[in-house]
């Protein structure tokens, strides 16, 4: 049997940070977040958009936890390696949930650009930025009264030395193919990271000082946009991926990337880090059973067996009635054999992989270094 993903976090931290007495010290007093279902930890299913079965969350919390995902997703790692809690969703207030170590606003189906009467989730980044402005001035006025929702929520100078982290926009370009051509789509990069730019402006405008930005995953690669868009095998690479579709995402990146470092030159006192997620996961897929993998493409939790077992009309953990005949899209019998979860979603296994990739550093611009001491310390 193939070693399991999550043997590679231990080895990527032992390989870098040896020798094995060495801790690591990220040192954040929380964090803000904005996304879309690579980051979300429960914010759309909070907000009655959207709802989640069994098998979603089995792999570690034993049951659905608001995440697109088998178990935990690139930023419940990240979050373990800083020593910080998960994040709770800013809609999710029911029940004892605590603030103090930051919030999250990402929210699957959101994109950048402001959303379209067919957009899954009504939370662009925009909104999300304004919740954000919200969240700070309601906190802002609750500490005011006294220390008796202290331990709930983020002190004041949190939201300055906070980390602020991104990870959207893979759906503004997947949702452009369904309407346009691949040349059009090229064209609407440019507004796309205007309207970003924007919403990093107005945070800075509200004190941020620390940005942490990952660039989006090679599109081509989800199994529901081989299964749209790849039926045409001169449509895919050598990897089985719809070639069109990673272009576009490598052009994307290419204008984040140069954006972010205007973004850096333009404010002088703040850190700008750009995380090249598209290489992580690209290498992962090209050589997933060196990593101990067995499928790199194909879905665990889906319908329709090989090659790709998905099927658009049936999402994971879905019962419907096709060609007269009721069918329930299951999980496979062992996920971290899969990258993919749920056709559009990596695996907990394959996230895991991902988070113990982007700790090397050598893959963020630019990389971990003493130069970035709100980011980590080394204490040996």
């Amino acid at each position: 049997m193939a070693p399991k993903p999550y043997i590679f976090l231990i080895i990527a931290l032992l390989f870098i940070f040896l020798p094995l007495t060495i801790s690591i010290h990220f040192k954040l007093p929380a964090i803000f977040n904005f996304g879309d279902s690579n980051s979300d930890t429960g914010e759309l299913v909070a907000a009655g958009v959207y709802s989640l079965e069994p098998p979603y969350g089995q792999s570690y919390f034993t049951k659905p936890s608001g995440r697109y995902c088998d178990g935990r997703l690139i930023i419940d790692f990240l979050l373990e390696a800083m020593d910080l809690p998960f994040l709770n969703a800013y809609l999710d207030s029911i029940g004892r949930t605590s603030f103090r170590k930051g919030c999250n606003f990402a929210a699957a189906g959101s994109t950048i650009e402001p959303p379209t009467a067919r957009a899954v989730s009504p939370f662009s980044f925009r909104v999300q930025v304004a919740q954000f402005i919200r969240f700070k001035l309601q906190v802002l006025r609750l500490i005011a009264k006294g220390k008796k929702l202290h331990k709930y929520l983020p002190d004041e100078d949190y939201f300055q030395n906070g980390l602020y982290m991104f990870d959207i926009g893979q759906n503004d370009l997947a949702g452009a193919f369904y309407s346009k051509t691949f040349d059009q789509i090229l064209a609407l990069i440019p507004s796309i990271l205007t309207e970003f730019e924007t919403g990093i402006k107005t945070l800075y405008d509200q004190g941020a000082r620390n940005f942490w930005v990952h660039n989006t995953g090679p599109l081509g690669c989800l199994a529901q946009n081989v299964a749209k868009f790849g039926t045409d095998p001169s449509s895919l690479d050598e990897l089985g991926c719809v070639s069109k579709h990673n272009q576009a995402a490598e052009v994307f990146n290419l204008q984040l990337h140069t954006l972010c470092k205007k973004l850096q030159g333009q404010y002088a006192d703040s850190n700008f880090t750009y995380v090249d997620i598209y290489t992580i996961k690209w290498n992962l897929i090209a050589n997933y059973s060196k990593f101990g993998f067995e499928q790199p493409i194909m879905v665990c939790c889906g319908y329709g067996g090989p090659p790709l077992n998905y099927d658009s009309r049936i999402g994971c953990g879905k019962t419907e009635v096709l060609n007269g005949t009721t069918m329930t899209a299951k999980a496979c019998s062992d996920s971290s054999e899969y990258v993919n979860w749920d056709g559009i979603h990596y695996s907990e296994a394959a996230n895991q992989y991902v988070s113990s990739q982007i700790l090397t550093g050598k893959y963020s611009d630019p990389p971990f270094s003493d130069k970035m001491p709100f980011l980590l310390s080394l204490k040996f």
